[in-house]
């Protein structure tokens, strides 16, 4: 009897193991699936643009990020099949003031020798009205992930779709301007985070 329960428990086992492998292979076929369907998708750099706005002393100062990339499989029709992820490098950071773009590189504001990049993974795609959705996914700056979700506007003209958006994070969240310039009364706590972003390879929708 012994033997018996245990050769039946080795064949279960094994029934487990060859079911859990060929479920990971079929998510993983699935996935490869719709990365060729859209291989076609590339990012326009020439014509897209990440900007900020944070408050200085009260004052709006706007900055951007001059080299960015992005893996898009995007499918309008079938929006929470796609995944779409973002790198930012924030060596390229600019606020068009010499001195201030010379100091957001160091330690204290993006440390970009530690962490060169900043990057964002989708984890869900949500259709809303015509032509807009909702992104969620992680945010990754300096080391600190956070949760965000993102509005997004798709418009399409020709072969081209543009995706605009805007949303807001808490920069000591991501520990942006540590030291003395966490005092939120010189540097605001609030920045607001914009996009436009041109797409090539996206279907009519």
């Amino acid at each position: 009897m012994a033997n018996n329960s245990e050769r039946m428990m080795q064949e279960m086992t094994v029934k487990f193991s060859t079911l859990f492998k060929l479920g990971a292979l079929g998510a993983l076929g699935a996935a490869m699936l719709v990365t060729a369907a859209h291989a076609d998708q590339k990012l326009l750099p020439a014509q897209s643009e990440i900007s900020f706005v944070s408050k200085q002393m009260g004052v709006p100062v706007e900055g951007r990020f001059k080299k960015f990339d992005a893996q898009i499989a995007f499918d309008p029709k079938k929006p929470e099949v796609s995944k779409i992820a973002f790198t930012i490098d924030t060596a390229s950071v600019t606020v068009g003031a010499p001195e201030s773009d010379a100091e957001l590189p160091k330690a204290p504001w993006f440390n970009v020798l530690k962490f060169p990049q900043a990057t964002f993974q989708s984890s869900a795609v949500k259709g809303l009205d015509a032509g807009k959705f909702e992104v969620t996914g992680k945010l990754s700056i300096k080391g600190n992930v956070r949760d965000v979700v993102v509005p997004v506007t798709l418009t399409q003209n020709g072969a081209t779709t543009v995706a605009t958006g805007a949303f807001g994070l808490k920069r000591l969240g991501f520990k942006i301007g540590e030291g003395d310039w966490a005092d939120t009364s010189m540097v605001a706590d609030d920045v607001q985070v914009k996009f436009k972003l041109a797409l090539s390879g996206i279907a009519k929708f």
